[in-house]
This record gives C-alpha cells, structure tokens and sequence, in this order.
C-alpha cells in the first residue's frame, strides 16, 4: 500500500501525538511548495534534504529537539527571504516550537 508523506503506520492501541501530527503535516506542505516553486536557487538541495531529515525525526516522535531546531535554522537559511515559502517556513517552525514548549495533548 502507498503511502504519502504525511502518513505512517502507528502500531495497534497507539496514537501518535498530535503535535508530531502537525509537524508532520507543515513539513509535508512546505515540501510540495518548494517542489512546486519555479525558482531554482543555490541552497534548494539543502532545503530539500533537511525536510526530508525534519520528516524522519517527527517520523520518529519528534523528541530530538535540537536536531529538529539546527533543521529548520537550515531550512530558513536555505529558503533565504523567499516571500512565497515564508508561511510554510512559519508553520513548520510553529510546529518545533509547539513540540518544545507543549505538554502531549490527548
């Protein structure tokens, strides 16, 4: 069965944690806005590859925080000021922030 990028097998009686939900889910966006962007930039590889590491980690449970944090310092870095990825970066820093400071809901 395929899956997409915003899906994983949770085992039976488990529930993943709805922050790692969210982060899961503003990476998977702010991926398909930087496939879907025309513009080719010299930091795009760099941007891609530590989605791809922030969308393991919230695979993982998200419980590695300065990693989480040192990804997204990169992918801001790499993005630069690209006004059209800005609320995507936005989001997927929001979800860092809600896994560092929030207690597990539910």
């Amino acid at each position: 069965m395929l899956r997409s990028v915003e899906q994983r097998r949770v085992a039976a009686g488990e529930r993943e944690d709805p922050r790692v939900t969210e982060l899961r889910a503003a990476v998977a966006r702010l991926r398909r806005q930087l496939a879907a962007h025309p513009a080719d930039f010299p930091d795009r590889s760099i941007a891609e590859e530590e989605l791809a590491a922030l969308d393991a980690l919230a695979a993982d449970g998200g419980g590695d925080l300065p990693r989480l944090r040192r990804s997204l310092l990169l992918v801001a870095g790499a993005i630069g000021s690209m006004s059209a990825l800005r609320r995507g970066v936005q989001d997927v820093r929001a979800a860092v922030e809600l896994l560092a400071t929030a207690p597990p809901r539910g």
